[in-house]
């Protein structure tokens, strides 16, 4: 073996001089484990043992699995001091990022036989060592409480055994220092930098003390913009309307990126796939002003080779490459390869996403590589809670948001609770008929009791089948029909008894009740508009949903109804956020037959906060002064709303707070008005009394929002203003965030 490692020819001399370097090289050799030089004759030596197995003691923060997976050192390997001693630095840097800087890590060598070795390595974690403070210096226009705001990297506090991120991590830094010029850009300050951030160990040498020092620079606005164009059939004029610059207006950076954006792909769709927008920024120092001129010129004509897609061990690749609107063969497009990279961060699917360029074997070709970490999608949700709607509720739920790694969406939940019961199931497919075409369906089965509010019980089994339509990346047309059976039950004998001093049901509520199941078949559509920056918690942009669906296609129903609503979010500050909603709707019937009660509207609390579910609207009041909701045709209503974080509170606990003033009404009672039910000899049985005003209600209040384990969950206090006589007030009310 070493006569062919070494070159070494049978039969030449061998100068004694060749023996130290030969000796050297076969030393390093990771087949060798100790040799010793004989006096200029012969070089004895052992072979290094192999590695039978690895084995970690006392690991508990960090899993063998995962030590294991970050060493070069594997099984059926020689053993290698200069390996194990990069082995065990690579597992402190794991430890380090997990807190644990004073991690001791030893091996030791069981031998076995045949030359082979178990290597046992034992950790001392140690105790983790968090960050006590963060602090910044030259920062003189955002105070450290709104900077801390933007990092990952937070202060150890109360809360230091639930999170991993308030640790010295040199690239969770880096990070932040990137949050940080992101956040200082889009407020107008574009030449910010980090100078400096210097990690020092406090007094106690148990907690680490960040020393931020920021530069940064002048504060601008920005001046007249202006579209400028070399391509001789592009007109500047046509893009005018995507510049989002404007006069007078903080700079913002992300302005600037979403208008060169809109822009390239404009320009591609009109047949110049090689046009290129370049942002030329023209200072006014003295006067504190960028004038953004949005310069529009031919780019060099190069294609795409091939989209490599790498890291994704569970996602398809399909998956991925879908995202893309551009593929092999097609012109470079820096824009779309940007929006197609924002589409995968938002699904969801990936811990990690970059995508880079390299040269491909011509000059006119790129090679466009896309390396992902998948991230677990799957959720098992057991959990209870309690909602002023619903009472105590349970619920067992499972969640796939990439089922089979093909992108799909699965859930499938089972509630059980005071007042309500039910089962669901969901599919939804992204991209059906390899479109981008949202489709699916819901499998449901409720059973609600209202005998709180209405005096009755209603039960609901049906299914729907959806699908969705993007028109544009930011309005999309969706259709759906919907068939499910229902039926309304009184579920307490006091309420038939004709007892109208403990509450008697309505005649409305009796006669459907007596009718049994029926039966709704409905078909519709929606119009969605969409510039949420985050749909979980949105600080910036519009939501505005409009809705119409037709009942009568068979079943017992037969009307025909529309709502529409609108939120607008808007951010006064980075912590303060201001939203505006306004909804609507009007239904009538059609036929002989008049509308059910169930069929409705009854908003309550989501259209007046401080008010009971059903509590506002159309009433019957014969049955009790507390009457019967019956539900209304028309509604409107308007909200407004300043959501502010908890201050001393940090961020990864999820409390906000908010206060709000609500304002809307409900009426247009359009059900039969009952001349006569039952026995018409008996006037207890006939008796109904309708009130159906339509007086605004009114109310103002302050809110918690939780970012809860088991979702984003909201508890409001609200103080009624203006109500009507009969109307049913709630002044606490518990349960779940819809923000769209």
């Amino acid at each position: 073996m070493a006569t062919a490692m070494y070159k070494l020819k049978l039969g030449v001399a061998l100068a004694a001089v060749a023996v130290p370097s030969l000796f050297g090289a076969f030393v390093a050799s990771p087949l060798v484990g100790t040799a010793e030089a004989a006096p200029r004759k012969h070089v004895a030596s052992r072979s290094a043992p192999i590695v039978n197995r690895i084995v970690f003691e006392k690991n508990k923060k960090v899993t063998a699995d995962q030590l294991s997976s970050i060493m070069e050192t594997k099984p059926g390997s020689p053993v290698n001091q200069a390996t194990l001693s990069a082995d065990i630095d690579r597992m402190r840097e794991a430890y380090n990022r997990t807190g644990r800087s004073t991690v001791q890590i030893t091996y030791r060598e069981v031998p076995l036989p045949n030359n082979r070795v178990d290597l046992v390595f034992t950790v001392a974690e140690g105790s983790k060592v968090g960050i006590e403070s963060i602090n910044f210096v030259g920062n003189n226009n955002f105070s450290a409480w709104r900077l801390k705001r933007q990092m990952a990297t937070v202060e150890s506090g109360y809360l230091g055994w639930l999170r991993t991120t308030d640790t010295y991590d040199p690239d969770r830094l880096a990070g932040d220092e990137e949050r940080l010029r992101q956040f200082y850009v889009n407020h107008g300050y574009p030449d910010f930098r980090v100078v400096s951030i210097v990690p020092s160990l406090n007094e106690k040498q148990d907690a680490y003390v960040l020393t931020v020092t920021v530069d940064e620079g002048q504060y601008y606005k920005f001046g007249p913009s202006q579209v400028e164009s070399s391509i001789s059939d592009v007109n500047p004029a046509d893009l005018e309307g995507d510049v989002q610059s404007w006069n007078n207006w903080t700079y913002r950076g992300e302005d600037v990126d979403k208008t060169v954006e809109d822009m390239t792909v404009k320009l591609a769709a009109s047949g110049h796939p090689f046009a290129q927008v370049r942002p030329r920024a023209v200072r006014d120092a003295g006067g504190n002003v960028i004038s953004v001129n949005y310069v529009v010129e031919e780019g060099a004509k190069v294609y795409i080779e091939r989209i490599n897609i790498r890291g994704n061990t569970r996602t398809r690749d399909y998956v991925i490459r879908r995202e893309f609107d551009i593929g092999e063969g097609d012109p470079y497009n820096k824009a779309l390869i940007e929006r197609a990279t924002r589409r995968l961060r938002n699904l969801g699917y990936f811990k990690n996403i970059r995508v880079t360029n390299e040269p491909g074997s011509e000059p006119d070709r790129v090679i466009v590589n896309v390396d992902v970490e998948d991230q677990s999608t799957g959720e098992f949700s057991l959990g209870g809670g309690y909602s002023t709607s619903d009472g105590f509720l349970g619920e067992v739920s499972l969640t796939e948001r990439n089922f089979l790694g093909r992108g799909q969406y699965v859930k499938a939940s089972v509630q059980y609770g005071q007042r309500t019961q039910g089962y669901s199931l969901s599919f939804t497919e992204p991209y059906f008929l390899g479109q981008r075409i949202a489709a699916g369906f819901d499998i449901f089965s409720k059973t609600t009791d209202d005998s709180d509010y209405s005096y009755y019980k209603d039960q609901t089994t049906g299914g729907t089948l959806r699908a969705a339509f993007p028109i544009t990346e930011n309005f999309t047309v969706g259709v759906n029909y919907t068939i499910y059976s229902e039926k309304v039950t009184i579920p307490d004998g006091r309420y038939t008894d004709n007892d109208f001093d403990n509450g008697e049901a309505s005649v409305a509520i009796k006669e459907l009740a007596q009718e049994g199941r029926r039966l709704v078949s409905m078909a519709g559509y929606t119009l969605t508009y969409n510039t949420l920056d985050d749909l979980k918690q949105p600080s910036s942009g519009m939501y505005v949903q409009f809705k119409q669906d037709v009942a009568g296609l068979g079943g017992d129903a037969k009307f025909i109804k529309q709502s529409i609503d609108g939120r607008y979010y808007y951010s006064l500050t980075d912590d303060l956020t201001l939203m505006v909603r306004g909804q609507g709707g009007y239904m009538h019937g059609f036929g002989k037959d008049k509308l059910a009660i169930v069929d409705q509207y009854s908003p309550g609390p989501d259209l007046v906060r401080g008010f009971a579910p059903g509590g506002i609207g159309p009433r019957d009041i014969a049955g009790g002064s507390k009457g019967n909701g019956l539900g209304g045709t028309t509604y409107f209503g308007g909200t407004v709303e300043l959501q502010f974080p908890i201050f001393g509170l940090p961020r990864e606990v999820g409390l906000r707070g908010a206060v709000f003033a609500d304002a809307g009404t409900v009426f247009g009672y359009g059900g039969k008005k009952y001349a006569k039910y039952g026995n018409p000899d008996d006037p207890t049985q006939v008796t109904f009394n309708l009130v159906d005003e339509h007086k605004i209600r009114s109310s103002v209040g302050a809110s918690l929002l939780w970012a809860s384990p088991l979702g984003p969950l909201r508890f409001d206090y609200a103080y009624v203003l203006t109500k009507a006589k009969h109307d049913d007030t709630q002044a606490f009310r518990f349960g779940t965030i819809v923000n769209y």
